[in-house]
């Protein structure tokens, strides 16, 4: 089955009113908890293959885990928290059947999260795992049971897929239409194929990944075009290289952007978006094939699954730009947002990578260079290396990866 349908049968399931209490849900059966010289590892059992997120927040620190689709048997009172970055777990419901569970932290911890598969006697898993500020202690376990187990489900099959990420790299602009021209006529559209097409050959090497250009050549792609080819190729990201012109010819450094479904983060944000946008229009509802749903279920989907593709697309960025800093200057050390229309896919983690800016005249000579040209597409290939080996898709080669590691370390 098709990713798209994958997340659209979720999403029609997640609006259900009766979900909450629905036998199909998801349980999160069992958690339990391990320590080591340099990390946690909290690991949920699971009923079922589930979709989540993650992210953090400060004063005071927190790591939040939204289960999509689940419900929770029991509680966590039971696991050992002693000499640990976790002071308390919470949890409850929120929405249409989802559940939240919210990790009460001493001090920030650095976050990585992966999901595993059916394993010999293991089921699905949640591991999460919390770096290395983790206090130095012997390995140990403590196993909360909140239900009792169930039967072991079977083996699972060796000769499953473990498909390739799929990676779609846009170069902006094109044929008739430039970009941004520089003082001494570089044009943006030569600028981001040189990188884009550098970018594609690095992610060819990887393996585990697989990549398609937008254009691998001089010609025009309209907007709508643009996201039409990630859908067609069942994208996991979808990233636009751009190389744009300020509105100050001082603004100079890379930027990162993702969607906004509200107004714009900035007015650079709100300047490149109007720019990038002209006239051409992107109709969401249509990608996910709602047509025949009911208008107001349409609605709710559409604007649960939107929310869900911009909370990775800022994950995504944040990475990016973790990796392309020490590379070139940044713009802005954060991720920005607008209604870019070329980022406006329902179900694709979409980010638009400004790489700098060509009407700066340090950027613009740096930007037509060979050699940091490269710097630049690694660096966007090592940031989005490090994201999906801390999100790895299911079923993917890098999930199938995950999972060996964690097995050979016998601790999932």
């Amino acid at each position: 089955m098709h990713r798209r349908q994958m997340l659209l049968n979720m999403l029609l399931a997640s609006a259900a009113l009766a979900l909450p209490f629905s036998a199909n849900a998801t349980q999160i059966r069992n958690a339990r908890l391990w320590r080591s010289d340099n990390k946690l590892r909290l690991v949920f059992d699971l009923s079922g293959p589930v979709q989540y997120r993650t992210f953090t927040l400060s004063a005071p620190e927190r790591i939040i885990i939204d289960f999509s689709g689940s419900r929770l048997e029991g509680n966590f009172n039971q696991l050992v928290l002693e000499n640990t970055p976790i002071k308390a777990i919470r949890s409850g419901h929120f929405g249409q059947g989802d559940t939240r569970i919210v990790l009460d932290l001493a001090k920030a911890v650095p976050l990585n999260s992966f999901v595993l598969g059916p394993e010999g006697s293991q089921g699905h898993r949640l591991v999460l795992d919390l770096g290395a500020d983790a206090p130095h202690a012997p390995m140990q376990m403590a196993a909360a049971p909140l239900v009792k187990p169930s039967a072991p489900e079977p083996a699972p099959d060796r000769r499953r897929s473990k498909r390739d990420i799929m990676v779609v790299v846009d170069a902006g602009h094109g044929g008739k239409d430039p970009g941004a021209i520089g003082a001494k006529g570089e044009r943006e559209k030569d600028v981001v194929l040189s990188i884009a097409q550098l970018l594609a050959k690095r992610l060819k090497r990887e393996k585990g990944f697989d990549v398609r250009l937008v254009r691998n050549d001089d010609f025009f792609v309209p907007l709508r075009k643009r996201v039409d080819i990630a859908h067609k190729y069942n994208a996991d990201m979808f990233i636009s290289v751009h190389a744009d012109a300020a509105p100050r010819l001082t603004a100079s450094g890379a930027s990162v952007f993702a969607l906004s479904e509200g107004g714009a983060t900035s007015a650079t944000a709100r300047y490149m978006a109007q720019r990038e946008n002209g006239v051409d229009l992107i109709g969401a509802t249509s990608l996910l094939n709602l047509k025949d749903k009911d208008p107001m279920l349409a609605g709710v989907i559409l604007d649960m699954s939107m929310s869900a593709t911009i909370t990775a697309s800022l994950q995504l960025g944040n990475t990016i730009l973790g990796s392309l800093q020490g590379i070139t200057d940044l713009h802005q050390k954060r991720v920005e947002q607008a209604g870019f229309a070329v980022l406006k896919s329902p179900d694709v983690p979409s980010i638009l990578v400004e790489t700098g800016f060509i009407s700066n005249a340090r950027d613009s000579q740096r930007l037509v260079t060979a050699r940091h040209q490269q710097a630049v597409a690694d660096g966007l290939f090592e940031g989005m290396k490090r994201y999906f080996e801390r999100n790895p898709p299911v079923g993917s080669y890098v999930a199938w990866r995950q999972e060996q590691k964690a097995a050979e370390q016998g601790i999932v």
